[in-house]
């Protein structure tokens, strides 16, 4: 199956599920291809053949991004070089969740989490300690007599009631002994934490070059908190703490390219319920499909935040 075909799938599927999906980012260099939105949960999303061309670079531009919007990178894939995705299993590459189809499909339209993830050394559980230590006391079995059934130290046994997780095989046999699932469902939505390999949200990348750093202090100075982007189809995710909500920026020359990139800005920004405007040196019209267009001398000589707001949101709102 093509990479167009995969991504065409992975959409429809997430409409089904009653997502609003956002306008694919058809444009290079990026690093996910959809927004897709269903109530609180936002999600950014990267659809894969072969997951091993998901590289660190990607990765740590998606955990920024997913901290930015609030929002929860998901890659979606078929196989890594040597094998098939198991369904039903959530996978991490750097630092970021990926599921094959089959497990979205279970995750986003039947509602059932995964049980399982891999980590380095195999496949593990999360364990939901409190049900374990409440099944062992019933049974009146010491931490001894439990870690002598599973072949384990006891102090094992006391990590897992701790909240440690388990391999599958001993979870088979917790499931065996007690005659009941212990296990607890990996938090996908919220990132998946507490499993997760990634450090914390990496530090904001330097502007690439003197127009990006021109449009970072300008906004800087207008009171928006600029967090700079490498490989998303906007420039910049701007905090904007006195109206609550996020502008995505770009800025070029107001070309066909130019023009194609504010349209996706604009489909994002809908799904992601951000504002968006795009600088440019020159331009006859004021906005695209939503997305604002300002001339940067404009720009330039805004000195007032509620002025420079209040200039998005009027661009924003005016027809293409």
């Amino acid at each position: 199956m093509s990479r167009s075909a995969l991504v065409g799938n992975v959409t429809a599927m997430l409409e089904d599920a009653g997502f609003a999906v956002s306008d694919r980012c058809a444009i290079r260099p990026k690093s996910f291809d959809v927004a897709a939105r269903r109530g609180r949960d936002l999600l950014l999303l990267k659809v894969l053949a072969n997951v091993d061309a998901f590289d660190d670079a990607t990765g740590l531009e998606m955990r920024r991004l997913g901290e930015y919007l609030s929002a929860t990178p998901i890659v979606v894939g078929l196989r890594t070089r040597d094998e098939e995705l198991e369904p039903g299993v959530v996978y991490f590459r750097h630092g970021v969740p990926v599921l094959s189809p089959d497990t979205a499909m279970e995750l986003f339209v039947e509602g059932m989490a995964p049980l399982v993830y891999a980590a380095p050394g195999g496949l593990y559980v999360n364990i939901d300690g409190d049900v374990l230590r409440d099944e062992r006391e019933d049974r009146d079995w010491s931490l001894g007599r439990l870690a002598n059934e599973l072949g384990v130290s006891r102090r094992t046994v006391s990590k897992y009631e701790d909240g440690m997780n388990a391999s599958v095989d001993v979870a088979l046999e917790l499931q065996d002994l007690f005659e009941g699932d212990l296990t607890s469902p990996v938090d996908v939505l919220d990132g998946a934490d507490e499993v997760r390999e990634g450090e914390p949200t990496p530090e904001d990348p330097e502007p690439e070059d003197d127009d990006d750093e021109r449009i970072v202090t300008v906004l800087t100075r207008a009171g928006f908190e600029v967090h700079p982007t490498v490989r998303a189809p906007f420039k910049t995710v701007s905090e904007d703490s006195g109206s609550e909500q996020n502008v995505l920026t770009g800025h070029s020359a107001f070309t066909k390219a130019a023009e194609k990139r504010a349209r996706i800005m604009s489909s994002i920004g809908q799904v992601a319920r951000t504002r968006s405007v795009y600088f440019v040196d020159e331009a006859k019209r004021e906005s695209v499909d939503g997305t604002g267009i300002v001339e940067r001398e404009e720009l330039e000589d805004i000195d007032d935040p509620d002025e420079l707001r209040d200039l998005i949101r009027e661009r924003g709102e005016k027809p293409a």
